[in-house]
């Protein structure tokens, strides 16, 4: 009896053993990935900033107004007005939900609003 026990201790033992030593591999693939992952991020954020610098550049003000200068008659631009310009209730604006009037000497039960809101 103590035999089986012992073939079956060590039998244990080395499911054990080869169950640990895949998951050790699995999780040194993961971590790599990981770090690869963390790398090209990296690498990412550079270029973004390398972009919105060039972006900065290219729209300077000064080289913007130099560019309408000497492309204003070619491509028929107009000159800027004010009646160009939209006038603030001319925006669509959505329309917003009103809240139910709530009385301040009165206390309320927010459950019996919850299920107020939830039965509409």
């Amino acid at each position: 009896m103590r035999t089986l026990l012992y073939i079956l201790s060590f039998a244990a033992l080395i499911g054990l053993g080869f169950w640990a030593y895949q998951e050790n591999y699995k999780t040194k693939q993961v971590a790599d990935e990981a770090e690869r992952l963390q790398m090209e991020i990296g690498q990412a954020r550079a270029r973004l900033a390398v972009l919105r610098a060039e972006w900065a550049y290219l729209n300077r003000p000064d080289r913007l107004r130099e560019l309408a200068e000497l492309n204003f008659v070619p491509l028929g631009l107009l000159p800027l007005g004010p009646e160009q310009f939209g006038k603030a209730n001319q925006v669509d604006y959505p329309a917003s939900q009103s809240l139910p009037e709530l009385e301040l000497n009165n206390p309320v039960d927010v459950s019996t609003l919850a299920a107020e809101e939830a039965a509409e």
